[in-house]
């Protein structure tokens, strides 16, 4: 299958997913993972209707952020996102999905205002509690949000969650429905009490495997790299 019709085809498996649980498809945007993918098959995918790639590591997205100056795509950080790599991130990024510390979110903010920027960010929740993987835990949410919310460069923009993995998409199923319960009762604490810089709309949940469920249970942000570039190599 052809990129086109791989790109078609999720697109349309997207659609079809919020229809059947009545929501809007313009809601939900595929985020292409494009971790050890080309420049030129980016620019080649953003030709076939890709308008948002996510990069995991900084290093391999410098690299590919000058090749594709001009190229029409939101440019998203999605990978485990270093203090000492800020700076870098806040200049080639429009959303930062990979937010899991205070520490992390004030040197954003520190670099951002350098650059005269507000850098939208979503904060990473460890679904699965797994040691093995990064994120806050989602009782210390509300404390956490508070906190950044000092931060006058940054904007929380909403939640983000790697579930373990399992085989069959409706074992993951509650993870999503999860976090959309802590996304819509964030939502309604802060934004009855309207704090600055805190909407927390967006839901990034949702990968090759198992997007379809995550859209069902209110994905904004599906990020799916396999079943758009094929098996990496």
């Amino acid at each position: 299958m052809i990129l086109k019709e791989r790109i078609d085809e999720i697109n349309s498996r997207i659609r079809d997913a919020a229809y059947s649980c009545g929501r809007n498809p313009e809601e939900i945007k595929l985020v292409a993972v494009t971790k050890t993918v080309s420049a030129e098959k980016i620019r080649e995918a953003s030709v076939c209707g890709v308008s948002v790639i996510g990069e995991s590591y900084i290093q391999e997205a410098r690299k590919k952020y000058s090749l594709l100056s001009g190229t029409p795509v939101s440019w998203h950080f999605i990978g485990h996102l270093q203090t000492n790599k800020a700076g870098y991130a806040v200049k080639m990024f429009d959303l930062i999905h990979s937010v899991d510390s205070i520490r992390l979110a004030e040197e954003l903010d520190i670099c951002a205002k350098k650059i005269n920027k507000v850098q939208n960010i979503l904060i990473q929740i460890n679904a699965g509690r797994e040691e093995t993987k990064s994120g806050i835990n989602e009782e210390a949410l509300p404390d956490f949000i508070m906190e950044a919310s000092r931060f006058q460069n940054i904007s929380i923009k909403g939640l983000m969650a790697i579930p373990p993995f399992f085989d069959d998409p409706e074992r993951v199923r509650p993870y999503f429905s999860s976090l959309r319960a802590l996304r819509d009762k964030i939502r309604n604490l802060f934004v009855s009490d309207a704090v600055p810089g805190v909407s927390i709309n967006e839901l990034s949940m949702g990968m090759s495997g198992d997007f379809e469920a995550a859209v069902e249970e209110g994905s904004t942000l599906v990020r799916i790299g396999t079943a758009v570039f094929g098996e990496r190599k």
